[in-house]
């Protein structure tokens, strides 16, 4: 029998936005504990995103969080001896925590000089609606709609 679940923790908001979305990507962002680190690499990107644009860095990261966060996505299942791959709808906290993964890996794929300016680039890419992460969402939905067939197998 399966044991209770984890109780979901209470993260504080950041110093300079007081957000605790902020506070959640920076720890998918932190690497080896080193937390003030990461918070540096995500304010400065901040700080690029708005020269960049002209407007709201956090406004902007905010748009394309959104923009890169999946609505659906495939889980593989077992059926008589064959894998089919099941659409299904994201859950909302998994949704988040999908698109903040996404940004993060696919800006530490790009060429550039610091992870401020990968980061920034991906942030401004992902609100225009391109970039890597924006893509692999893309990729998931065309991959749901392809196996769109299959839903009735849903548990």
């Amino acid at each position: 029998m399966r044991r209770s679940t984890a109780k979901k923790r209470v993260l504080l908001p950041d110093p300079k936005y007081n957000d605790v979305m902020v506070t959640r990507f920076v720890n998918h962002l932190m690497y080896g504990g080193k937390k003030s680190t990461a918070f540096s690499i995500f304010y400065n990107a901040i700080d690029i995103v708005s020269e960049k644009t002209q407007e709201n860095g956090l406004e902007i990261w905010k748009q394309a969080l959104d923009n890169v966060m999946p609505s659906v996505e495939v889980k593989s299942r077992r059926v008589g001896g064959a894998t089919f791959q099941i659409p299904q709808e994201v859950r909302p906290g998994r949704k988040v925590a999908l698109g903040m993964k996404w940004q993060i890996r696919y800006a530490r794929e790009r060429n550039a000089h610091s992870m401020d300016q990968k980061l920034a680039e991906e942030i401004i890419a992902g609100s225009k609606g391109e970039g890597g992460a924006f893509k692999k969402k893309e990729d998931t939905r065309k991959m749901a709609e392809a196996n769109r067939a299959f839903s009735h197998f849903r548990f």
